[in-house]
């Protein structure tokens, strides 16, 4: 049985990058997925970049420049997805 990963993402326009807010795995990442849905924050699983931010990213810090193609599709997607909301 795979471990459960969860990261947290946000991006102000005009930041250079994305910024990780949240990452954890099992109850940590459950955390993270209830708050947000609690929240009414889109939750989107993209097991890859999850594992990504994981690993190479503290909550804080802008995400790594390799990790920016995976999360501007997330982000794109849920801009898109807010406007038709």
């Amino acid at each position: 049985m795979k471990r459960k990963i969860a990261s947290a993402i946000k991006y102000n326009t005009g930041d250079p990058a994305p910024i990780l807010l949240a990452s954890g795995k099992g109850r940590e990442a459950e955390q993270i997925v209830a708050v947000a849905e609690e929240s009414g924050i889109a939750v989107i699983e993209d097991a890859a970049l999850a594992a990504m931010l994981d690993t190479s990213a503290i909550p804080g810090d802008f995400i790594p420049v390799w990790c920016w193609e995976a999360a501007a599709k997330v982000l794109a997607f849920v801009m898109k997805a807010e406007k038709w909301s």
